[in-house]
């Protein structure tokens, strides 16, 4: 009787517990399990687990370079998005490569399947269908902060560790709405958390509302392709996960398509109809990714706006009807929905909704994303106040690791190394107003954080820790051995042969030229080896090209890094200290920053702040 007991009680102990299986949840389970961490990752309904709950797709402009960089430190998002791709497009070509961003359009059933799989197989990680209804918390005896020992379920079960990982997404307190009706939903169909909030603002914390939506659904059989602008995929596909052998293949098409003049106006004259401008919601939603509703409002003079058509799947017929998201009566979705020339047949499967949600303020996070408040408590993805999947993943992946590597992994997401480390330090910095969104522009150094530079940046790091195997290790050692024998050569080689070039030349200098590529030095008498792939050719462009641009932006990285990482010792009494103006002082010290980076970076903190912080410091350490 006693082991049997003794059995129980350590059945429910784990050294990391993760609340909710959406894509933070899991690349937080998973980052924690593969490190070696005992791992339990609670959700309320196993089918939901790594459910796409808006439009089936991974990448774009700053978020596909998330993926990559999870993708490069070992995370799933990347190979997830690859195996169930069925279009994949590459954005920004035109544009220099410190933008360019891979896209995918995803089956959304397989998605979800492929993540469950992952989780259920993964070594170390049990998954639990059970609702999360309390925090076990208790007093820190040695500060006036508490920590964490666990979790209770809604069967009134106990689970206990001393790291807890939040990443309920849009479920806390959520309330689904549609015209005049709301209803109480996490996601359409699945029930709320109306529990933690109150919990949470018992211990201290301060939460907002924030909103987001999503659009109707029709029946892709019923619209009228003839009248679409076909969108196709790339020829070459380029996806997120570099060294996984997955063959890419575009499987569907997207779409094309514009509201027209009587879609404006049909939503003109319901607006009081919609729960956003009929005083049903005072949350805030996303300024890029604005309703229908919105887009009439604020950009009155466009006579059109843009929608696309795409696909939810290979075995259904849903297709997703991204730029319609809205919140307004059913009724009013089938005028504008038939308004449309292509869609004016077109069978609804599921009308749009927009959806109110609870989040903290993630200036009370440490860049860890572990609670100021509750030490060992962690909080990931769109409960930090973030809008997409890329942005939650990649949350997701800082939590597990953090929690699992506590201070090994000090320093790893740095925002010169990663964009990943950009997203954390806005968050934790400067928070937000609006839910979050990242992109490229939110970083000083793109031209180094490019989307094809991920895995010479960050997959030594993930390898340290416990993330990267050593077949994907070894992979990408040959690939980084083959590039410098090729750029080596390229010093070496003289053109043999052009009637374009009036002396020889070395092959690196013709490269160097805007009108010439790798694969053009053929006509210059190069033999480019077999071992060489589509990916380390446009490595090899990209490094020679530019060159110079990235040798200044590596001596600016490490101007930066000559003060980013001043640690500021964690017992300084930051309302008292002289030089620094009241406001600095109190936006820092509710702050709390790690590093005097970090401290220059908190609105309200001027040049003249730092260098006193810095004096300050310095006589510290004399």
């Amino acid at each position: 009787m006693r082991s049997l007991l003794l059995q129980h009680i350590m059945s429910n102990n784990f050294d990391i517990i993760v609340i909710g299986a959406g894509h933070a949840g899991i690349e937080a389970a998973l980052a924690s399990a593969r490190i070696g961490a005992n791992t339990a990752l609670f959700v309320i309904k196993m089918e939901t687990i790594g459910l796409m709950s808006c439009n089936p797709t991974i990448g774009g402009p700053a978020k596909g370079h998330l993926a990559i960089e999870i993708d490069a430190l070992g995370g799933e998002i990347g190979v997830a998005a690859d195996s169930t791709g069925i279009h994949f497009r590459m954005l920004n070509i035109k544009k220099g490569p410190a933008v360019w961003s891979p896209r995918t359009q995803n089956d959304r059933d397989a998605y979800s399947k492929y993540m469950r799989r992952a989780v259920e197989t993964q070594v170390g990680l049990s998954v639990i269908e059970s609702q999360v209804v309390e925090l076990l918390v208790q007093p820190d005896i040695s500060s006036d902060k508490h920590v964490i020992r666990g979790v209770k379920t809604v069967y009134g079960k106990e689970y206990f560790s001393n790291k807890v990982i939040i990443a309920t997404g849009t479920f806390q307190n959520g309330t689904v709405h549609v015209g005049d009706r709301q209803y109480n939903a996490g996601r359409s169909g699945e029930p709320a958390d109306m529990f933690l909030t109150s919990q949470l603002h018992k211990l201290g914390f301060k939460t907002r509302r924030f909103k987001t939506g999503t659009p109707p659904r029709v029946d892709i059989t019923t619209v009228n392709l003839d009248l679409l602008e076909k969108q196709n995929g790339d020829q070459n596909p380029i996806g997120f996960s570099h060294f996984s052998d997955i063959v890419l293949e575009n499987k569907i098409c997207c779409y094309l398509t514009h509201t027209t003049k009587e879609t404006h106006d049909i939503i003109r004259e319901n607006l009081a109809l919609s729960s956003m401008y009929g005083g049903y919601i005072n949350a805030v939603g996303a300024r890029y990714c604005p309703s229908i509703e919105d887009k009439i409002v604020k950009f009155s003079d466009k006579e059109q706006h843009q929608i696309f058509i795409e696909h939810e799947g290979l075995n259904t017929v849903e297709a997703y009807v991204n730029g319609l998201s809205n919140s307004l009566p059913a009724v009013v979705q089938d005028k504008i929905i038939s308004s449309i020339p292509c869609l004016k047949n077109a069978k609804i499967m599921r009308y749009g909704y927009a959806i109110e949600y609870d989040c903290i303020y993630p200036e009370e996070l440490y860049p860890s994303l572990e609670s100021k408040r509750v030490s060992g408590l962690y909080f990931a993805g769109q409960i930090n106040g973030t809008s997409g999947y890329e942005e939650a993943a990649a949350q997701g992946l800082v939590a597990g690791v953090n929690a699992t590597c506590g201070d090994v992994a000090a320093g790893l997401f740095q925002r010169s190394s990663s964009y990943i480390g950009v997203l954390i330090d806005d968050l934790v910095t400067k928070g937000t107003n609006e839910p979050y969104r990242l992109f490229t522009s939110r970083a000083e150094h793109r031209l180094y954080l490019r989307h094809d530079n991920a895995d010479d940046r960050l997959m030594e790091s993930g390898y340290k820790i416990g993330l990267v195997k050593d077949i994907k290790w070894n992979k990408y050692l040959q690939q980084k051995s083959i590039i410098e024998r090729e750029i080596n050569n390229l010093k070496s080689i003289v053109s043999t042969k052009s009637t374009e070039i009036s002396q020889p030349t070395k092959l690196i200098n013709l490269l160097k030229r805007p009108e010439i590529s790798y694969e053009s030095l053929v006509k210059y008498g190069y033999t480019i080896p077999d071992d060489v792939s589509e990916q380390i050719k446009n490595k090899i462009n990209v490094l020679v090209k530019y060159e110079g641009y990235l040798k200044r932006q590596e001596e600016e990285i490490k101007r930066f890094s000559s003060i980013e990482n001043i640690k500021i010792p964690n017992d300084i009494d930051f309302l008292s200290l002289e030089g620094l103006s009241m406001e600095a002082r109190e936006k820092i010290n509710n702050i709390r920053p790690i590093s005097i980076g970090q401290a220059s970076r908190i609105s309200g903190v001027n040049f003249t702040d730092v260098q006193a912080l810095m004096l300050h410091i310095r006589r510290i350490n004399e």
